[in-house]
């Protein structure tokens, strides 16, 4: 149920770095904005983007913030970008700061009861009449990669997923990754050696593969020089859902960073390529 819904506040400037970023189609012919709706009672913010002509129906898509805290969240400039974008392509985007972030209320739980605030998303969109709720799909980046990983454990609505630099193995990139060593030496140094080690499995997929429905069938990127999740998160997966067959594809950058810049067209290709294939070109899953 969204309770506040508002026009973002863009200059002209900012207008014209996006339609150089991200295309002229993410300004000039998408609608984005900034929601507030209600997510296990709690006001929980985020954004929606559409296609300016509200008289087709667009098939949905989720799209799932990396980082932790407000460290990641969205703001109006990135918003119109990043989901202008994947609306342009002809969907209706969907996208949650999560709970405590950006005035929303609640604790962000970095993959706990935080993903219900993915999944309640589905409410949001019927509120919409040109969003086609029969027909989903869902991405996530880094933290997004695991939130997505979890929300799909708890449902097999979604037709299609792109997971970018997806975190796998909560333990493994902690012990590896300095990145990720200073996140949850920051954010969760309160916890004992026992409970650190619970809180990771629990949002690990590596360890939970087999819970993944195989009516969604993924798309996993990564980057060969990604130093904050590293590109072994996803290869160790793949291997994982290759003894499990598993419909997915890996596809690895070479010498790609943790943001893919210098490989943002042609991931953008495969991206939109994935999703037309499986939540256009296929009314009826396999």
């Amino acid at each position: 149920m969204i309770i506040n819904s508002e026009n973002l506040n863009l200059t002209s400037t900012q207008l014209n770095l996006i339609k150089s970023g991200w295309g002229s189609d993410t300004v000039e012919k998408v609608e984005v904005k900034k929601i507030t709706y209600l997510s296990d009672g709690l006001k929980v913010k985020g954004y929606v983007a559409y296609p300016v002509n509200e008289n087709e129906k667009y098939p949905c898509i989720i799209w799932c913030r990396g980082g932790y805290g407000n460290a990641g969240a969205l703001d109006d400039f990135n918003a119109q970008g990043i989901l202008g974008q994947i609306a342009s392509w002809g969907y209706f985007v969907l996208e949650t700061q999560y709970r405590g972030n950006d005035g929303g209320e609640g604790q962000d739980e970095f993959g706990g009861k935080d993903v219900n605030d993915i999944l309640n998303l589905f409410d949001v969109a019927e509120e919409f009449p040109f969003a086609d709720t029969s027909i989903w799909g869902i991405e996530g980046w880094s933290r997004g990669g695991m939130m997505t990983y979890l929300a799909l454990t708890k449902t097999n609505k979604f037709r299609a997923a792109v997971v970018n630099a997806g975190i796998t193995n909560l333990s493994c990139n902690v012990n590896e990754s300095k990145f990720m060593k200073h996140l949850f030496d920051n954010a969760f140094n309160k916890l004992n050696d026992t409970d650190f080690e619970a809180f990771c499995s629990k949002r690990s997929i590596i360890n939970f593969a087999d819970k993944l429905p195989d009516s969604t069938p993924l798309l996993l990127l990564h980057g060969t020089a990604d130093k904050r999740v590293l590109p072994h998160d996803s290869i160790d997966l793949a291997y994982k859902l290759l003894d499990l067959k598993f419909p997915f594809r890996l596809v690895l950058f070479e010498n790609g960073d943790h943001f893919l810049k210098p490989h943002k067209s042609e991931a953008d290709q495969l991206r939109k390529h994935w999703f037309d294939n499986y939540l256009k070109n296929k009314k009826e899953r396999k």
